[in-house]
């Protein structure tokens, strides 16, 4: 191969992100003025490497594999699992293991980097990887499947290393049944965004999610069984702790061996050394990604890969672009955890000074650093509630527009956030360098009307997606000056919002999804639009969702009244309202759980599920259960899912309220209300809070002078405190003020919003939600009362309805011919020591794994 011909030719090694991102910018900025050779040593297309952790909450490797258009286009030649051997700049070529020599006229190095491994005895133990490729994940993933059955019982894990890559780990690792322990040699996790007070808070978070920490402390070996399996590590201060899978995060290595061997200049810490036109001392070649040093640093992210592909794609056309160095803002992406670093997070900057809002018992810890004057944003942390990241984050290096403490403060303090216009230079998408001048440029000068738009024409979002936020938010306020306003449909077949929809069905007294969407709509629905209608004729109307042609609108989990877990099979989750059950309640759920096999575990809202049912044995299972007195308890459905209380002063000597009875009489009151998300509720009995009543859609705690009553308060990915709404209730006040906001957010609510982002999207906030429920400032408050009124006089047990009606039964079989009986040939996993009994088949030679013991079945 060779570069003669008319047509210039650049040869990129490397196929990850950075590469991709490399050529289709230079494809989408020229004709055919270049010709594209990428050389990729893995075997797959370039995928999202940022996202990787996704792939063990379900995302296949073709939900992470980037755009195939930019390689498959006649003008590029993709050379897949191909491993480029030597550079040779003397004569402008590459050579590869298959012996091919391809000339070209600008080389690109984008070969990334390597995870880095402790150099300590035993790291090639089996048990030991590292977490950096999809083959990595995948191989960590078997592994965990095949020793915990070697073993008969959950692995013990350790990740080493707690930045933002260790953290994500664990969580992997957790997401698989792993017992886990990050182990970080500095004295706080993500040491390298967080400062001290910021790492004790989010260790905090991780320790309360069920993953072990360990600060301070260097693994010196790991030690290994006569097999050669990983079983333990022991530490610098001499402690040994036992483990059966170790993941090292212990940071990333620049792939600069071609650099090297090349006469490349390379950066003494590694790296090949580029100028800010991205090229390297040999002026034919570039350097792009973590294998790049500018200005004697590398960095392991992909924002500042991004910004120089886009650079050294500008430079081959002649145009002067330059890279004009790391951004560093990271925002780590672990169920649950939200956290966020930006700027000069340190506060390094000369006179530089820090505002610092913290609230240990909730985890949350904010702090802004602010110039000398108290006017430019610098930089900031953000560790507990990171919502404020994606408004923070674009005015570093810029006027703050407002008082620092609006941003820190949780909603509802009395500090309103400011609201002014972002700058144009401000800096929205840090992935793909997208300024908010560049968005407006798209919604005035291209014709964007909504983000799927933006998305496509500015790349802004595209990547890890933490700016889609306030995309969405400068795209309502570019479309408000031009007269339009940004599209809330539900979706392509009905052009009305979710709110719009409910109440058009309402006046209307249409009952049937073919009615309304008739009426209303086009086509004959989605995936999307029928749970809603489901939702609104099911509060509207009092059916049963199982009802006539309503039945069929119903998602997997309402289908049958059953939460589908990740291997097929379904939890059962009664009703236990305010977690108060009888000793003979408790028997008859052990005794369930004990003849269908079924794991079972307490949950955080004071229920015990049982997983592992079968589809066809939910009816037995729940006759069963209903013989006994419990209902469903609505794990299924978008809809109240429990009341969580202390014992209160029933037992507890610092109760000053019943908060058990109270909660009772919520969940009863509540139960089956569909609504547009899942809402909890919570009653402490005093103020020491320890039904964590403020992190609850509702939130109830007791005082001397009667209940204080908290809104909008959720937990999950973004959580959110409950603002106090109205303090000294009597029962009867609470009960209507709980019902008039339930309604109003059931009438009034977008599709999947739950009430912490729906309280913060109502104009007049606290003080406008108060006049509604209290002053009937919009007169709704009758058809509030009247709505909740029809819930209770129509409210019935679906699983005991269920099982009173043959039809509906139907649906609760694997098949048409589906046997009675379990097929005997059929293997079923135990979950942490928790195994099936045998069936009678089974027994005569069946072997059954108990905590890593084998024990004959007699």
């Amino acid at each position: 191969m060779s570069s003669t011909g008319p047509t210039p030719h650049v040869v990129v090694v490397g196929a990850g992100m950075v590469a991709h991102r490399f050529v289709e910018s230079l494809l989408s900025r020229t004709g055919d003025a270049w010709r594209v050779t990428v050389i990729g040593d893995e075997q797959r297309h370039p995928y999202d490497r940022v996202g990787l952790t996704s792939y063990f909450a379900g995302a296949s490797v073709d939900d992470l594999a980037l755009d195939a258009g930019p390689l498959a286009d006649e003008r590029v030649t993709f050379l897949r699992g191909t491993r480029v051997t030597r550079v040779d700049t003397a004569e402008a070529a590459v050579l590869t293991d298959r012996g091919e020599r391809i000339a070209y006229d600008r080389l690109v190095l984008a070969t990334g980097s390597y995870a880095a491994r402790l150099a300590v005895d035993g790291y090639d133990n089996d048990g030991c990887f590292v977490y950096r490729t999809l083959d990595d994940v995948e191989s960590l993933e078997a592994f965990v499947h095949r020793r915990s059955a070697e073993l008969g019982r959950p692995l013990v894990g350790t990740v080493i290393g707690g930045g933002l890559l260790g953290l994500e780990a664990a969580g992997a690792l957790q997401g698989l049944g792993v017992d886990c322990t990050v182990v970080q040699s500095s004295d706080r996790l993500m040491s390298a965004q967080l400062d001290l007070p910021a790492g004790d808070a989010l260790r905090r978070l991780i320790e309360a999610r069920g993953i072990r920490v360990r600060t301070s402390s260097l693994t010196t070996r790991l030690d290994a069984d006569r097999y050669g399996n990983v079983v333990g590590l022991e530490f610098r201060d001499g402690d040994w702790e036992r483990t059966d899978v170790v993941v090292f995060t212990v940071g990333v290595r620049p792939r600069d061996e071609l650099a090297r061997s090349a006469g490349l200049d390379v950066d003494p810490r590694g790296g090949v050394v580029i100028d800010e036109g991205c090229r390297t001392s040999d002026p034919r070649v570039l350097a792009i990604g973590e294998v790049a040093s500018f200005a004697g640093q590398c960095v392991g992210l992909v924002a500042p890969g991004y910004a120089m592909a886009e650079v050294a794609a500008a430079r081959l056309l002649g145009q002067d672009a330059v890279f004009g160095g790391f951004d560093v803002s990271t925002k780590l992406k672990l169920s649950g955890v939200d956290v966020a670093s930006f700027g000069d997070a340190f506060a390094e900057t000369p006179g530089a000074l820090d505002v610092v809002y913290a609230d240990p018992v909730s985890g949350v810890y904010k702090k802004l650093v602010l110039s000398d004057d108290a006017k430019t944003l610098l930089g900031g942390i953000l560790v507990g509630d990171a919502s404020a990241y994606g408004s923070l984050r674009p005015l570093v290096g810029g006027a703050l527009g407002g008082d620092p403490v609006a941003y820190l403060l949780p909603q509802g303090d009395g500090v309103a956030a400011p609201t002014g216009d972002l700058p144009d230079e401000a800096l929205v998408c840090s992935c793909n360098s997208v300024t908010a001048g560049g968005i407006r440029s798209a919604v005035h000068d291209e014709g964007c009307t909504d983000v799927k738009a933006i998305k496509a024409c500015t790349k802004a979002g595209a990547a890890c997606g933490s700016c889609v936020g306030m995309i969405t938010k400068l795209l309502g306020s570019e479309l408000a000056k031009t007269g339009a306003a940004l599209s809330n449909a539900l979706c392509e077949h009905f052009a009305m919002s979710r709110r719009q929809l409910f109440d058009a069905v309402r006046v209307s007294g249409l009952s049937t999804f073919s009615a309304v969407i008739e009426r209303f709509g086009t086509g004959r629905g989605c995936d999307i639009c029928k749970p809603v209608l489901a939702s609104i004729l099911s509060t509207l109307t009092g059916r049963h969702v199982l009802d006539g042609e309503n039945a069929t609108l119903q998602d997997t989990n309402d289908h049958v009244m059953a939460n589908m877990q990740k291997d097929g099979s379904y939890s059962v989750v009664p009703r236990i309202p305010g977690g108060e059950i009888t000793p003979e309640g408790l028997l008859v759920i052990g005794q369930v759980a004990q003849d269908f096999g079924l794991y079972t575990k307490i949950t955080g809202g004071q229920r015990i599920d049982m997983f592992g049912a079968r589809l066809e044995q939910l009816p037995e299972i729940w006759k069963r259960l209903v013989d006994a007195g419990f209902e469903s308890g609505h794990a299924y459905g978008k809809s109240l899912r429990t009341v969580k209380s202390c014992v209160g002063s029933t037992w507890c000597r610092y109760g000053v309220q019943d908060s058990v009875g109270m909660a009772v009489q919520l969940e009863l009151r509540y139960r089956g209300l569909r609504s547009p998300h899942k809402i909890k509720l919570g009653v402490s009995g005093c103020a020491r809070e320890c039904a964590e009543a403020r992190g609850k859609d509702v939130g109830v705690i007791a005082t001397e002078a009667g209940w204080n009553m908290y809104v909008g308060g959720n937990g999950g990915f973004t959580p959110r405190h409950a603002v106090l709404l109205a303090e000294g209730l009597d029962d009867a006040g609470l009960l209507q003020a709980i019902d008039r906001f339930l309604m109003y957010y059931v009438f009034t609510a977008d599709r999947l919003q739950r009430t912490a982002p729906w309280f913060e999207d109502l104009e007049g906030g606290i003080d406008e939600l108060r006049r509604v429920i209290f002053d009937d400032s919009l007169g709704i408050c009758s058809d509030l009362d009247a709505a909740m009124a029809r819930h209770l006089d129509n409210y019935e047990d679906e699983w005991k309805a269920t099982l009173e009606d043959p039809e509906k039964l139907r649906r609760f079989a694997s098949f048409v011919n589906a046997p009675t009986t379990p097929d005997p040939s059929l293997a079923y996993t135990s979950e942490r020591g928790q195994a099936r009994p045998a069936t009678a088949e089974e027994r005569a030679d069946a072997r059954v794994l108990i905590a890593g013991t084998t024990l004959e079945v007699r």
